[in-house]
């Protein structure tokens, strides 16, 4: 009993092969549990309830109220500026009731009122070239061309994306490498294992041969 359980001690470099699998089965384990709950979960909401439809745009504004942002101008440089709010009303073709067009998802929840937020800039006439520029492009290149738009009826149902920031690549990847990770660990565990077993055997059969 004793040459055999001296026999199934590991190594030093199996021990450490056996510590990296079981490490990167926690971190699986663990990242699918931390996506699950802080991402994956809001992610699914936003998109439950939600679907693609085409849209049209029926007007394009500026309103008079002006936003707030925040711009850097270097490490230790930042401050405020302002920039006109721009409204892209629409209508679907799920709905005769006209709609706002947000960019995504992230631009929704940062400025529910306008559809465009623009790159921050110090000079508040430039942020308002950026808008107007928008609001040309939607009037003159857009115009009554229809384009696909993403809705959600449960969670804003007076609003509409142009682009999904939860798509299903990213929702993919949300679970694809936590689960490769916990199944190389898992791999490098039954390897070793397995090599150590047959390391044993092949000693006693060399044992008994002698």
């Amino acid at each position: 009993m004793a040459r055999s359980r001296l026999a199934y001690e590991y190594t030093e470099a199996e021990d450490k092969s056996m510590r990296l699998g079981f490490l990167l089965i926690a971190a699986g384990l663990l990242s699918l549990l931390g996506l699950g709950c802080c991402w994956l979960r809001p992610a699914l909401q936003e998109r439950g309830g939600g679907g693609s439809a085409n849209c049209t745009v029926l007007a394009v504004r500026q309103l008079g109220e002006r936003f707030a942002c925040t711009f850097s101008c270097g490490a230790a440089c930042r401050g405020t500026a302002r920039y006109p709010c721009l409204q892209v009303l629409v209508r679907t073709s799920r709905s005769s009731a006209p709609a706002l067009l947000h960019e995504d998802e992230r631009q929704l929840r940062t400025n529910p009122k306008c559809s465009y937020i623009p790159p921050c800039a110090r000079d508040d006439q430039e942020n308002s070239e950026n808008v107007t520029y928008k609001q040309k492009y939607w009037k003159e290149k857009v115009g009554l061309q229809p384009f696909t738009c993403y809705f959600n009826q449960h969670l804003r149902p007076d609003d509409v994306m142009l682009k999904r920031t939860h798509d299903e690549t990213v929702l993919l990847h949300c679970f694809l490498w936590p689960l490769v990770t916990f199944l190389v660990g898992v791999l490098i565990v039954v390897l070793t294992v397995c090599a150590k077993s047959l390391a044993v055997r092949a000693e006693a059969i060399k044992k008994k041969k002698h």
